[in-house]
């Protein structure tokens, strides 16, 4: 498993994260919609809007996984904020260097497919939705 480096304007990204107060939120009809819409948009059993603190990556929803978090070294959105102008897409994570070896592909919920948009406000603060 390769750990993503921090993106450049972490302490930025965090700052307007929080400015958000929406870390630890209940979940909320909307999002759950759009999670629910983008999973069968895409065809994938899974998806996820999920934000990217210091140490986790927290799922302000998530449609056919019942998780609310994991460890920010396992999560794939980690990588995807690195990049705020591309969208990342992973066709097989089971053959991919940097996620072969990862617990959520090794084991359950055994992503393979996974694709990655970056959400980018307007002062370029990253956040991370997720659909996989």
């Amino acid at each position: 498993m390769i750990t993503p480096d921090l993106p450049v304007n972490e302490l930025d990204r965090l700052r307007a994260l929080r400015s958000y107060h929406v870390l630890d939120s209940l979940s909320e009809k909307e999002y759950d919609q759009l999670t629910a819409i983008s999973s069968q948009i895409c065809g994938c059993r899974m998806s996820f809007i999920s934000l990217i603190d210091e140490d986790r990556q927290w799922f302000k929803s998530s449609h056919g996984l019942n998780v609310t978090e994991t460890t920010r070294e396992v999560a794939f959105c980690a990588h995807v904020i690195n990049k705020p102008n591309e969208i990342m897409v992973v066709p097989d994570a089971r053959l991919d260097a940097r996620f072969h070896d990862n617990p959520l592909v090794a084991g359950d919920p055994h992503l393979a497919f996974y694709a990655g948009v970056p959400l980018v406000n307007d002062d370029g603060a990253r956040d991370i939705v997720r659909v996989g």
